[in-house]
This record gives structure tokens, sequence and C-alpha cells, in this order.
């Protein structure tokens, strides 16, 4: 069956799986239509303002009170939330993509077990803000759910499609596209082939929002139409399941004798959502310059000064180079800025080789960065006709604050010890007049 979306981003949507579900004019009123409870979720405080209030009132056959007592949960080994000082050098650093022997549980050599997309989950990195992840997975979550109290999760697919099964509907999210899970809502993920690899962001700040356009107008880079939410879908099945809540950075567990998402109806503005990033509308120069990664930005979560992201999501797509007397790859720079980026397909301009779909690097706050010796010479040589990057995206988590490498991160046998020497041939080129 074809799934249905509603468009806008923080819109106030209104669904409903079964006609007549929704109260009218009302939010609780004595009797819930078919019997149904009502309860509502909601992603801000009570009093926050109106244009920052993100909340939904759910219509379903059981409130999410209903489970058994938690206790301790075993997996999700790799999933950490203390990123501990004094581990993290000021190096560039940069990984190979991880299979899923990399990162997941110990297992016999001879057979990989069944890893979900919950215990297939490695963070690389962390900040007070954000956690930037990588998941390997090979097992759908069948009868397993999962719920994170920490942080709303910005999913980006590289390898295989994911289907996500939510409280409030369906999202199917394949590589090139990303999904954003409020913080507590309920899901389970089903893969659609035998592998499945992504890259995830914790947010443990302020909600995800668009950016200001300031002069680039009312239009450009991500519009708000194009975001998608589900329409309500529910699941009436009881049996032996499975709950997992990451609350407080550790992982708990609870019997649930029914899926918990059944809610039949919704309305509100707090809700899952999906993006294909391939409609972002880029802006760059028209006459010279490389511009600043800013304008790449999808989504942002700003923190208390104006313009300082505790995280931005920023994209770099296919796009047309023009700019006359211009070093058209990314320029050599140091940033306030803390900069995570992935590779989902294709290849990054600003390197020749070494950075493959599914890996990932590290330029931390004021670490030198920039394109590789073979990047400078072709590109300082290259006639300057336009020119247009094709079959790539790639992306960054930028932070205002620092990150810092997890020990799993920093032992795994992905990490490319060398990525530091791609710099190392940049020749002198100074010449005293």
């Amino acid at each position: 069956m074809a799934l249905r979306y509603q468009s806008g981003f923080g819109n106030t949507f209104a669904t409903e799986a079964i006609p007549d579900t929704l109260p009218v004019g009302r939010n609780s009123p004595q009797r819930v239509a078919h019997g149904l409870y009502a309860e509502q979720f909601s992603g801000t405080a009570f009093t926050a303002s109106r244009e920052k209030s993100r909340r939904s009132w759910l219509y379903r056959i059981r409130p999410a009170a209903v489970h058994g007592a938690f206790t301790p949960y075993a997996g999700a080994h790799a999933w950490a939330s203390t990123f501990p000082p004094g581990n993290t050098p000021p190096s560039q650093m940069r990984w190979n993509p991880p299979e899923i022997e990399t990162f997941a549980p110990k297992v016999p050599s001879a057979q990989i077990a069944e890893i979900d997309f919950i215990d297939g989950m490695t963070t690389m990195m962390g900040n007070a803000g954000s956690a930037t992840l990588m998941y390997c997975a090979n097992a759908s979550m069948n009868t397993r759910f999962f719920y994170n109290t920490d942080a709303e999760m910005l999913i980006v697919p590289q390898t295989g499609s994911l289907v996500i099964h939510t409280e409030m509907g369906v999202l199917e999210v394949s590589p090139g596209m990303m999904a954003c899970i409020p913080r507590g809502l309920r899901f389970r993920v089903v893969l659609t082939e035998d592998f499945a690899r992504g890259y995830v962001c914790e947010n443990f700040g302020q909600l995800f929002e668009l950016p200001n356009l300031g002069p680039i107008g009312s239009n450009g880079l991500a519009n708000a139409r194009d975001f998608e939410t589900p329409v309500a879908a529910f699941e009436d099945r009881e049996g032996g399941f499975t709950l997992i809540a990451k609350f407080d950075g550790s992982f708990w567990q609870a019997d649930i004798a029914h899926s918990p998402l059944d809610v039949v109806g919704w309305h509100g503005n707090h809700a899952p959502y999906r993006y294909d990033l391939r409609r972002f509308n880029t802006i760059g120069t028209v006459s010279f310059d490389h511009p600043d990664p800013s304008i790449f930005t999808v989504l942002t979560s700003p923190t208390d000064q104006p313009g300082t992201a505790n995280v931005d999501f920023v994209i770099f797509p296919p796009r047309w180079m023009v700019g006359e007397d211009t070093f058209r790859p990314p320029w050599f720079h140091r940033n306030v800025m803390s900069e995570c980026m992935g590779l989902i397909y294709g290849e990054y301009d600003a390197k020749a080789d070494g950075f493959a779909p599914g890996g990932l690097s590290l330029h931390n706050c004021m670490s030198g960065h920039g394109p590789d010796a073979a990047t400078f010479e072709k590109a300082s040589a290259a006639e300057l006709t336009p020119h247009k990057i094709e079959n790539t995206l790639a992306f960054m988590f930028e932070s205002s604050l620092i990150y810092r490498a997890t020990p799993a991160a920093m032992n795994a046998t992905t990490r490319q010890p060398d990525y530091p020497a791609c710099w190392q041939g940049l020749q002198k080129h100074f010449r005293t007049p």
C-alpha cells in the first residue's frame, strides 16, 4: 500500500485513520469516539511562546502508560551518552564506512547475529548539545519498539531504505532523504533490504527548525512545503512485545502486551517528518568566491545566542560552479564551529580519495582543514568554465560545541590513522617578488 503524507514544516495537521475519530471544537471530551483515549504529546514546555510551542493530541486504543515495569536493558552496547574530556585530540580524523561486524556487539566470527536499528547503533562523537551516531543493521524491529527521552533523532540513511512505523504514522526514507523523530515518540524500524547503514544526529537542544533566510528572501534552501508528515495509521496488535527506552543516558526495557503504535487519529504540530534532500534549492555565487557553507543549511537547532547553532544540518548537493577567478572547492579554513561530515553517495569535491560513501570525518573547533593536496593542485590549474558537480550528496552536523570522540570511535578499525597526511603533499609555492 502506498504511504500518504501531509505537506509542510511545523504545520498544524489533523488526520484520522477511521472517520469521525477527532473531536470537534475540543481536545479532551468526556467520551472519545470509538472508545479511544485522549492523550497530549508535548515537545515543548506548556508555557512556551505560541510560535515555539509544539504539541499534538493523540486518540489511541490504550494510553502510553500501559506497559510493564522497566528493567535495565543490556543491549545497545555502543550507544554512548557521555563524552568525557581528554579523549579527543585536536587532530583531523576520518573513518572508513563501517560494516556490521565493525561496531556491532561481538558475535561468533562464523555467524553475524541479527542486529536491528537499536542494537546496531554506535555513537561516534558528541557534546552537551548533540551526538553523531552511525547505525548498521541486518534485521527489522518486528516485536520491539523504542523511544528516546533524551533527544529528537535526525536519521540520514546511506545504504538501504527504512520504513519507520511511529505512533503517528509511517515514514519511508531511502538514501538521499532524511527523517526526524520527535523526542519520546515510540517507533520501530523495518528494513526493506538485507542491510542498512546510515547516520543519526541526537539533538539534545532546541528542536530543529528551518533557518532564517535573511537577504536570500522568502524562497530558497529547504522549502517548508517539501517536508512531509505521515497521515494517521495504527496497529491493533496484541502479543508479547518489548518496549525499549533511552532515558537519562541509560537503556531500559519493559514488557508490553500490545503494539504502542495504536493512535487512530491525531491533530497538532508536533510530529515526525521526512524530507527529500534532492529538493533542496541550492544557493551559490554567480560572480566570484566560494560562499560560506551556511547557505547549505537544511535545519538548525538554535541557541540563545543569535546566529550560533547548537547543531546545524548542512548538505552539499549537486550544484553548478561558475565563479570567475575563483578557487572553487571549499577554501582552507579554521572554524569556531566543529564539523562532522558524512558522505551519502558519490564523491566530495574537496577530497580526491579516501572519503568513501558511508564514511565520516571530524574537523573540530579551530582544526585547520580544506582540500587535500591533489584537489588543490587540480583546482588551481583548472580551466574555469561553468561546471556542474553531479551525483554527489555529502552532509555535516555542525556544532558550536567541541565534539568529543567516543572510545568506540577512537579505537575503531575503520579509523584512518594517516588521514592528516592528505595535506602533507601541499607544496611551498611562495616566491620573493
